[in-house]
């Protein structure tokens, strides 16, 4: 399969999205984006309040992140996104479909709750994952990495398969 050209690292908050999509973006040459970056105000006021997003707080932001894909899909970019629905994946790679591949870090939600309870600054509040994980619809057309492997093995198996 020629290799993708826009890579959306995705999971629930916690799982190394940022991480490995920095990683991965190093490794392939690039450009790195956060989608946490592109947040509206009011979705992050509402975020720290501990409240969580709804699809109608989500449809201009995933609007803004499919826009920067299609901005550099020629050049090639890693967007770290929780794209937990298929619904907000079929936005994200909305007129860019052929160019995109979603790589979806699977944990469980211990793993998820023990990162997320060790991190500091960020505005994900801690009882905001489990309506994370109700929320999320794991994909199907995706490569699927568990989180338990060390960041450069996950970018390694990533590798792996776009170039197979």
């Amino acid at each position: 399969m020629p290799r993708p050209t826009i890579f959306y690292v995705m999971g629930v908050s916690g799982c190394g999205k940022s991480t490995i999509g920095n990683l991965l973006a190093q490794q392939l040459k690039y450009s790195f984006f956060d989608a946490d970056d592109y947040h509206p105000k009011a979705n992050v006021k509402k975020m720290a309040a501990g409240n969580p997003l709804d699809d109608q707080d989500r449809v201009g932001w995933l609007k803004i992140l499919n826009d920067l894909a299609i901005k550099h899909k020629n050049e090639g970019a890693v967007i770290a996104c929780s794209a937990l629905k298929e619904m907000y994946r079929n936005t994200l790679s909305d007129s860019i479909e052929k160019h995109t591949m979603f790589v979806y870090l699977e944990g469980t939600f211990d793993q998820i709750l023990e990162r997320l309870q060790a991190r500091k600054g960020h505005f994900m509040p801690l009882h905001l994952l489990q309506s994370q994980f109700e929320t999320l619809e794991p994909p199907k057309n995706a490569i699927h990495v568990p989180i338990s492997d060390t960041p450069e093995e996950i970018v390694s198996e990533v590798l792996r398969i776009c170039t197979t």
